[in-house]
């Protein structure tokens, strides 16, 4: 199965890439993690962040791979445990359905285009998005070490 984390940003802090790289070469071989930066757009005083949101929205459902089913990480999706991704993973793994994660840039995804999308949330908190990949490179590897009870989860 492959897991496609599509992110708004480029560029990331040398710890970020660091961290996301050490958990992705850490994903068993059935579950390829890849990574797809797409450039976050131009902010200023005078631009328009709900324009922008909805072309950097629009960039990334560019970006999906036909047939991968769609997950959108928005703080107002449903949060999930450790356990739970373990076994949406598992189900996706056993009907030869990969994934495509969509994180947004500073200002989230825009919520009229990912309304038709599953929705996650890592967390109530607002999290800096480079910190996302991160976090969610992290979850998916300690997901998956639940499906083969690896020490690690414990």
């Amino acid at each position: 199965m492959k897991i496609h984390l599509l992110a708004i940003g480029k560029g990331m802090p040398a710890w970020v890439e660091t961290a996301y790289h050490e958990y992705a070469k850490r994903m068993p071989v059935d579950y390829r993690l890849e990574l797809i930066d797409i450039p976050a757009l131009k902010r200023s005083n005078n631009a328009s962040i709900t324009k922008i949101t909805q072309l950097e929205t629009a960039a990334l459902l560019a970006k999906v791979p036909k047939y991968h089913h769609v997950i959108a990480l928005e703080r107002r999706g449903i949060a999930i445990s450790s356990h739970e991704l373990a076994k949406h993973l598992q189900h996706h793994h056993d009907q030869s359905q990969d994934l495509s994660i969509l994180i947004g840039g500073p200002e989230g995804l825009d919520l009229t285009m990912i309304s038709t999308y599953e929705q996650w949330s890592l967390s109530n908190l607002t999290m800096p998005h480079p910190l996302v990949r991160v976090i969610l490179a992290e979850q998916l590897y300690r997901a998956t070490c639940i499906l083969k009870d690896h020490p690690y989860h414990r």
